[in-house]
């Protein structure tokens, strides 16, 4: 698998060679399904509550007795039928965690990695070192690169201060992640994916493959 490795100013400078085994794994569209839906549901915070008849304050005395009224029989203020009765079937509080073993999680990354690589949406930016902490330092080499137009995820080895502040305001287009952290879900969520030159030692080193992760592979 080659992919093309720019400089800051946006100029190709080589083709780079990346490890067939993390860069060029077998497309696995169902593992990145549940994957997806793992991290999304991950997300969710699960505090919306709404309450039962039995929760709701109030409704304790029956409205009216039972017979010689001439109105339908009632026994609470509060059933789901009255103004500020009690919800039937409403959501409740729920834990919507998923937890994915290590080695799920890992082989995830290595297929969006090789699919990434295959949609030639994936490029090496030379190791890059911020000496201000400046939006217009940052924006000046997203601008000279392939990705402006799309959005894009940036993995460097170490986001430092300079570079968490220069490229702050820009999160919404290209968002920074490290190598030791990002996620299958950060690569979905971005069309493009930029890698520092000198973060790609250190995916490699965390997403060397073992024995058990190729016999989920095959």
């Amino acid at each position: 698998m080659k992919v093309l490795l720019y400089s800051k100013e946006g100029k190709k400078k080589q083709e780079v060679v990346l490890n067939p085994e993390i860069y060029g794994v077998r497309i696995n569209d169902r593992l990145l399904e549940l994957v997806r839906n793992a991290y999304s549901g991950n997300l969710r915070k699960g505090t919306v509550d709404t309450k039962t008849r039995g929760e709701v304050r109030g409704g304790g005395k029956k409205p009216w007795k039972q017979k010689g009224t001439g109105r339908a029989r009632h026994g609470s203020t509060r059933s789901p039928i009255w103004v500020g009765g009690g919800t039937v079937f409403g959501p409740h509080q729920r834990d919507y965690t998923v937890n994915l073993s290590k080695t799920i999680r890992n082989l995830a990354l290595r297929v969006m990695l090789s699919k990434r690589a295959g949609e030639k949406n994936l490029i090496l930016l030379e190791a890059v070192k911020f000496e201000t902490p400046k939006t217009k330092e940052f924006a000046a080499i997203a601008k000279s690169l392939p990705v402006l137009k799309k959005r894009a995820l940036y993995v460097v080895k170490e986001a430092t201060p300079n570079l968490k502040r220069a490229s702050r305001n820009m999160r919404e287009r290209i968002e920074v992640k490290t190598a030791a952290e990002f996620t299958a879900y950060d690569v979905m969520q971005r069309e493009k994916l930029v890698i520092d030159e000198a973060a790609v030692e250190l995916i490699e080193t965390r997403l060397a493959v073992t024995a058990k992760e190729k016999s989920h592979e095959a």
